[in-house]
């Protein structure tokens, strides 16, 4: 299966990174890291990644979304949102961690939909998305149809966890979860 990663300046690693980590671990597994524009991504961090440019041979697959601080001005770039709303309609599955499910809920895909973000950024998130179902202070992870939304930053090791058990089965996400020394609460 192929994951591709959407990344954009400012994104936060761990959102990243972590559900990367998880999902690395399935056999067959294939990563690609994707801008709109390819080249080099900065965040905050000054984590750096060379990523490829988007065309439209990679729609379809599963695609990760994180957050970080670079979803605010992303949140107002129509270009970005077009595509984005593209990518995700086309998406076998799309998956987003932290304020990367306000970038979605400006598409209008989450109208309707249950799903979560991060709560310190709550008020933000619900302000793109204000016809989603938020469940932001009760749910850190979600899925709704294709959709799979994680709360802020290390949820997005659960929320990938929960998407592999969902997809591949629960032994395969624990195998996964105990390769990675990590402590995961299948229940939330």
């Amino acid at each position: 299966m192929i994951f591709n990663i959407l990344l954009f300046d400012d994104f936060t690693a761990l959102d990243a990174f972590g559900p990367v980590e998880v999902l690395s671990g399935l056999p067959g597994s294939e990563l690609r890291f994707v801008s709109l524009d390819g080249g080099l991504v900065s965040n905050h961090q000054n984590v750096n990644v060379m990523t490829e440019k988007f065309q439209d041979e990679m729609l379809g697959n599963v695609w990760l979304l994180p957050g970080g601080m670079g979803t605010r001005p992303l949140s107002k770039d129509e270009v970005f949102l077009e595509q984005l709303k593209r990518i995700a309609e086309a998406s076998e599955f799309f998956l987003t961690v932290c304020t990367g499910s306000a970038l979605l809920a400006r598409t209008g895909l989450l109208d309707g939909r249950a799903a979560t973000s991060n709560r310190r950024a709550a008020e933000w998130v619900r302000s793109c998305g204000p016809d989603a179902d938020w469940q932001i202070e009760e749910k850190r992870w979600v899925r709704s149809g294709k959709y799979f939304t994680a709360a802020g930053v290390s949820a997005g090791i659960d929320m990938a966890l929960a998407f592999v058990r969902e997809i591949y089965g629960a032994e395969s996400a624990r195998e996964i979860a105990s390769r990675m020394e990590y402590r995961w609460d299948e229940e939330l």
